[in-house]
């Protein structure tokens, strides 16, 4: 979203926002208990009898404006879906792309491509959830990646590269792709001459494209990409050619954003189920929440909870308000992540050997969780961020 110049003050709500949207996505998470979630993790499969359930129900579709089929949602709403889910003890991960990677192409892209590719978006019928963006060789830094494109006429673009950490691209129709376009010893800066492609997976996979499973501790789907000579129409660029790298940022916040959301709601199901057990539980005659080693734990993790929701709060009515966000999408991210283990590490402690039996649903989410001050982006990033950008401190290393 452009920042806006405006000074006017922003309101954050007092209560939740969203009930009904809340109360909607809860009673289809009451459809996907525990044990589906058991099954699918032991198998590595995907579930996609609960993407289709969400998607019928628009959900997914949910930022896309009402002009393409979409709900024309604020991110507020998409927030409110996604810590829902997370919540109840699902997972978002095999479908949250969906919501948030079509953003570049609404953004960016041109009528024909928005009209093309958006209603089949909004509707399920086309699945855009695959982002390929990170390389093994450079990681984090997006600048110094090494998938060409190069352009042959005036027609096609023939790419080739690898992409790892690419997850859902074995279930999606659709990718964004992150290419060099012009070389780096060519341009003036690093961010410059990378270019953005909307690649349909559907003709690309064995021309071209080639897919790897990678065997992960979390059941995300996730892949490794092999690209040598794969062809890719030009019509499918999205915006101008070398500017990919600014649209890819200006797409992050959202991103950071409905990701704290889900770190939000990872964090209120472990308090959830941390309070109710150290309830319930009665040892030498007592429940053990009585014992301050249990009980301080979850308390100061429901404290911190209640900080880093207003800060995520704050970051998506900024973002609605089209104003400057970076600075609390970052530190909301970073600290809604941080809780989220906080209360895992809690809970884990609570349930004791129990945390460990498969059919509580808590070690699942122990390891889902901490994904998130790893990616999208890590802690000390996002640290590297707030010093140099927000403090003014110099560049660190």
């Amino acid at each position: 979203m452009t920042a806006s110049t405006t000074d006017s003050p922003i309101a954050l709500p007092l209560e939740p926002q969203w009930t009904d949207i809340r109360e909607g996505v809860g009673k289809i998470c009451e459809g996907f208990p525990n044990a589906y979630w058991m099954k699918l993790d032991h198998e590595a499969g995907y579930p996609q009898e609960f993407v289709t359930a969400l998607t019928e129900a628009g959900y997914l579709g949910a930022l896309i404006p009402e002009e393409y089929g979409g709900s024309g949602l604020p991110l507020s709403a998409a927030c409110a879906v996604l810590e829902t889910i997370h919540a109840t003890g699902c997972n978002a991960g095999a479908c949250h792309a969906q919501m948030y990677t079509m953003g570049t192409v609404l953004k960016h892209g041109n009528p024909a491509q928005k009209q093309k590719y958006l209603p089949g978006i909004a509707s399920g019928a086309l699945r855009l959830q695959a982002f390929g963006v990170t390389e093994p060789t450079t990681g984090s830094d997006t600048t110094q990646l090494k998938t060409r494109a190069v352009k042959k006429g005036n027609d096609r673009y023939v790419v080739t590269g690898q992409k790892v950490w690419t997850s859902r691209a074995m279930q999606s129709d659709l990718m964004l792709l992150l290419a060099r376009t012009t070389a780096i010893e060519d341009v003036k800066k690093r961010s410059d001459g990378l270019s953005v492609f909307l690649v349909d997976l559907r003709e690309a996979k064995g021309k071209g494209l080639e897919l790897t499973k990678i065997d992960a501790m979390i059941n995300h789907n996730t892949c490794e990409l092999f690209m040598d000579g794969l062809e890719v129409p030009a019509e499918n660029l999205i915006g101008e050619e070398g500017k990919g790298f600014r649209y890819i940022v200006d797409s992050m916040n959202a991103e950071r954003i409905l990701i704290s959301a889900e770190c939000i709601g990872d964090a209120k199901f472990f308090i959830r189920k941390a309070t109710e057990y150290a309830r319930e539980r009665v040892v030498f005659g007592r429940p053990i929440g009585a014992n301050q080693g249990i009980q301080f734990p979850i308390a100061r993790a429901h404290a911190e909870l209640q900080a880093a929701e207003l800060l995520v709060q704050k970051a998506a009515a900024l973002f609605e308000a089209g104003r400057d966000c970076g600075a609390e999408a970052n530190m909301g991210k970073m600290l809604a992540s941080e809780v989220a283990w906080r209360a895992a590490e809690a809970c884990m402690q609570t349930h004791g050997g129990f945390a460990y039996a498969r059919e509580y649903g808590i070690e699942r989410k122990w390891r889902e969780c901490r994904l998130y001050q790893t990616a999208p982006i890590s802690t000390n990033l996002i640290l590297a961020y707030v010093g140099q950008h927000v403090l003014g401190m110099p560049r660190s290393y």
